[in-house]
C-alpha cells in the first residue's frame, strides 16, 4: 500500500490524498489550492489521471477540501464520492457558490479590461457540479461500509462541522490487515451545536491535520460569556450595532444558536438580529434537515424551548433591497453576514456604511488572512479602502477564536494520544504551516510517536 500526499502539504489548502492499494486508487479530499496567484492554473491540472481514481473519500465540504471535485470529474474520474449525509448536502450547497465567485471574477474581469474573452476562466460551471452531486454515495457516522472485498470504510466524527469525519480504512492486502486514518479537519470540544470528536480506533498509520500546532486557544471566557458581553456594551450600554462578520456555513449556525440561549436565559434584551446572506439561510435549513446529529445541548434545548436557529427578533435577509434596508435601522441591532475576511459579499456594504460610526462594534470570529480587508482593521489600519473609497475607521474592533472550528495543539495531540506508540507505525503531517507541523511534530516526538512532515508529491510504503 501506498500514499502519496497531493495537497495540503507544508500548507493549509488544497486537501488531497492518494491511497494506492493492489489494483486499486482510492482519493481523500480534492480540496482547491488557494496558495498561489496563479491558483486557478494549479487546480485545473492534476499530478495523476482522474479516470484511473476508483473512488473519493471526502471527509468535509469545506472548499479546501471538496472545492475541486467538479474539475476531477470533468476530467474523466467517473466513480463514487463517499461522505457523511450533512457532507453531501453542504458540499453541493459550497460548490455551487464556487460557482458563482468564479463567474463574478470573470465578469469583473471583463467589465476591467472592456473584452468579452478576458478573465479567468471558470474551474467549472453548475452543470459540473451537478455531474459531480450525483457521484455521492452516504454512508452514516461508525458504519463499516464494504468499497470491495478487501477494504472497507468507517467515518468517525471530528467536530469542526456539521457531517465533518475522519475516515478510516481497513485494508486486506495479499493476507496482512492494515489500517491508515485520515482525520481531515479536527474540531474542539464544547462547541455550539457539534459534537466533540471522537477517539479513533487504534490504526497502524494516521494522517493528521496539523492546522493549529503549537497555537492554543485563549479560553478565558466561554462562547457565551464572550457574546453576552460584546453585545452589551455595543447594543445596550450604548445604542450602537454589532457586526460580525461570518463564514454562513457553520460559524454563522453557531453565532444564532448562542445568541438564542443568551436571550432565552434573559441575560440580555433581546435585540434585533439579522442574519445577512442567503447561503446562511439555506446551510440553517440543512442543519434543520440533520438536526439528529447535532450535539445533546442542542438536542435539549430544542425539546424545552424549539427551533435553535429561530427566534423573536431574529430576521433572515434574503433578497438585496431588504440588506440594503438594514442600514435605515437606527435601533440598536446585531448584523451577522458573510464573508468572514470581508472580502466581498454584503458585509462591504455594512462596512461601507458603518465603519466611520463611533457607535459601531465589529466583532471577527475567524481567521483572517493577509492581504485582505479583515487583516487590515485587525492591524489598525486607521483608513481602509472599501467600494473604491477611502474611509477613516472610527468603529470598534474586536477579535475572539472562541468560535474557531478547530482544535488547537492539545486538542491535536489529545486526538493522537488515543494511540497506542508501541502500534501507531507513523503519523504524516499535513494541513498546516510548517511552523505548525514543526511544534507539533516535536510533541509528538516527545510522547513517544513517529511522526513525519509530508512532502508533496513524495510517495510513502505502508509496509
Amino acid at each position: 500500500m501506498k500514499l502519496t500526499v497531493w495537497g495540503a502539504a507544508q500548507q493549509v489548502t488544497g486537501s488531497m490524498h492518494l491511497l494506492e492499494t493492489v489494483n486499486y486508487n482510492i482519493l481523500i479530499d480534492c480540496g482547491l489550492d488557494y496558495e498561489k496567484d496563479t491558483w486557478l492554473e494549479e487546480n485545473e491540472q492534476f499530478p495523476f489521471l482522474p479516470s484511473e481514481i476508483d473512488v473519493v473519500i471526502l471527509t468535509h465540504a469545506h472548499i479546501d477540501h471538496s472545492g475541486n471535485l467538479p474539475t476531477l470529474v470533468r476530467h474523466g474520474f467517473d466513480g463514487q464520492i463517499l461522505c457523511t449525509p450533512p457532507t453531501a448536502d453542504l458540499t453541493e450547497l459550497l460548490l455551487l457558490d464556487s460557482v458563482n465567485i468564479f463567474l463574478n471574477k470573470q465578469r469583473k474581469a471583463r467589465k476591467s479590461k472592456r473584452g468579452f474573452n478576458s478573465g479567468p476562466k471558470p474551474l467549472y460551471l453548475q452543470k459540473h457540479v451537478m455531474e459531480t452531486v450525483d457521484r455521492f454515495v452516504t454512508i452514516g457516522f461508525n458504519k463499516p461500509f464494504a468499497i470491495t472485498g478487501n477494504i472497507s470504510l468507517s467515518f468517525v466524527p471530528v467536530g469542526h462541522l456539521l457531517g465533518a469525519a475522519a475516515a478510516v480504512f481497513t485494508v486486506n492486502e495479499n493476507g496482512s490487515i492494515k489500517t491508515v486514518a485520515f482525520s481531515g479537519d479536527l474540531g474542539r470540544k464544547n462547541y455550539p451545536v457539534l459534537n466533540d470528536p471522537e477517539a479513533l480506533p487504534q490504526v497502524d498509520y494516521l494522517v493528521c491535520e496539523s492546522t493549529y500546532g503549537g497555537r492554543w486557544h485563549k479560553a478565558t471566557k466561554s462562547v457565551e460569556e464572550l457574546l453576552t458581553e460584546t453585545v452589551n456594551e455595543a447594543c445596550i450600554k450604548s445604542p450602537g450595532r454589532l457586526i460580525i462578520p461570518a463564514f454562513s456555513v457553520g460559524r454563522t449556525q453557531a453565532l444564532v444558536y448562542s445568541l438564542n440561549r443568551i436571550f432565552t436565559k434573559g441575560l440580555l434584551p433581546r435585540v434585533k438580529v439579522f442574519v445577512d446572506s442567503p447561503m446562511a439561510t439555506y446551510a440553517t435549513d440543512i442543519f434543520r434537515k440533520h438536526h439528529p446529529l447535532l450535539n445533546q445541548e442542542a438536542q435539549d434545548f430544542y425539546k424545552k424551548q424549539g427551533d435553535e436557529f429561530e427566534f423573536e427578533n431574529l430576521e433572515y435577509i434574503q433578497d438585496m433591497n431588504a440588506s440594503k434596508a438594514i442600514s435605515n435601522y437606527y435601533e440598536p441591532c446585531i448584523i451577522i453576514s458573510s464573508a468572514g475576511m470581508l472580502e466581498g459579499g454584503r458585509i462591504q456594504d455594512h462596512l461601507y456604511y458603518n465603519i466611520s460610526n463611533y457607535y459601531c462594534t465589529i466583532l471577527f470570529i475567524g481567521y483572517c488572512a493577509k492581504g485582505t480587508l479583515g487583516n487590515r482593521l485587525l492591524r489598525g489600519d486607521p483608513i481602509v479602502n472599501i467600494r473604491h473609497r477611502e474611509l477613516s475607521v472610527y468603529a470598534t474592533i474586536k477579535q475572539t477564536d472562541l468560535f474557531s472550528g478547530h482544535g488547537d495543539h492539545n486538542d491535536l495531540m489529545n486526538f493522537v494520544k488515543h494511540q497506542q506508540p508501541s502500534s501507531l507505525k507513523k503519523v504524516f503531517l499535513v494541513h498546516g504551516e510548517i511552523s505548525s507541523m514543526e511544534s507539533f511534530r516535536q510533541s509528538l516526538h516527545e510522547e513517544g510517536y513517529s511522526a513525519e512532515i509530508a512532502v508533496k508529491g513524495e510517495t510513502y510504503l505502508l509496509d
